[in-house]
C-alpha cells in the first residue's frame, strides 16, 4: 500500500519553511536547539500551519520525534506545483563582489513589481536578502498576505534572524548597499509579518520566475 504524501513545516530551525521531503526537513532541524517542526497531510494544511505559528499545533511543547518522521512517506517537489498567487524574488551579481541588483515578480502574470540596482560592489546573498525584505514591506503596505518565493537558503535564514550576515566589508563604493541593509534590518526589527517565505525548488520547477537569466 502506497504511503500518503507528507509535508514538513519547520517553524524554528536553520531555515524555517515548508519542505516536502524528510531529508530537506532534517537538514534544517538537526543540531538546532529546540527546533520546532511537524508533518502535515497536505500542502494547504502545512501552509496554514506555517502562517499560524507553532503554538496552535504543538500543544504539549514537543514536536514529532525524528524517528516518527523518518517512518513516514516522503514526497518530492516534482509531484507538487508552486503557488501562482505569490511573489518571486531574485538577485543577480556580476562578480562577487560586483554590480548587484534585485527584483520581485508577481508569479501569476510575470509582471515585475519592483527592481533595484545595479549597485556597486555587492553580493548575490545581500541582493536576495534585500529582495525578500522589499517584498515583505511592499506586501505589508498593501495589506496582502501573499507568500514569497526565494531560491536562496542563506537569505531566508537571514530573514528569520533579522540580520544580514554578510562578510562583505563596507566601503565608500558600496555605501548605498549598506544603507539598504541597515534599513532592511530596522524594518525586520520593527515589523511583524504573516507572509510565508518558501524555498523555490529549482531542481523540479526550473529557474525562479524572477531570475535575471544571466547564468
Amino acid at each position: 500500500m502506497e504511503k500518503k504524501k507528507k509535508f514538513y513545516v519547520v517553524w524554528e530551525g536553520f531555515s524555517p519553511g515548508i519542505y516536502s521531503t524528510w531529508d530537506e526537513c532534517k537538514k534544517e532541524i538537526q543540531g538546532f536547539p529546540q527546533a520546532k517542526y511537524k508533518s502535515f497531510e497536505s500542502l494547504e494544511e502545512a501552509q496554514r500551519a506555517y502562517s499560524n505559528g507553532h503554538k496552535d499545533y504543538i500543544r504539549s511543547g514537543k514536536t514529532q520525534s525524528i524517528k516518527e518522521l523518518m517512518s513516514q512517506s516522503m514526497v518530492g517537489f516534482s509531484n507538487t506545483s508552486p503557488i501562482t498567487e505569490a511573489i518571486a524574488v531574485d538577485a543577480a551579481c556580476s562578480g562577487n563582489p560586483g554590480k548587484m541588483e534585485y527584483r520581485g515578480v508577481y508569479m501569476k502574470n510575470g509582471q515585475q513589481i519592483f527592481h533595484v540596482g545595479p549597485l556597486e560592489k555587492g553580493t548575490n546573498n545581500i541582493g536576495e536578502f534585500l529582495a525578500i525584505v522589499h517584498g515583505l514591506a511592499l506586501l505589508k503596505q498593501k495589506g496582502s498576505s501573499l507568500p514569497i518565493y526565494s531560491d536562496s537558503v542563506n537569505a531566508i535564514s537571514w530573514i528569520r534572524q533579522k540580520k544580514c550576515k554578510t562578510k562583505l566589508e563596507a566601503s565608500e563604493v558600496n555605501a548605498p548597499i549598506f544603507d539598504l541593509i541597515q534599513r532592511a534590518e530596522k524594518w525586520l526589527r520593527e515589523n511583524s509579518f504573516s507572509n510565508p517565505i518558501y524555498k523555490w525548488d529549482t531542481a523540479h520547477w526550473g529557474e525562479i520566475p524572477a531570475d535575471f537569466g544571466r547564468k
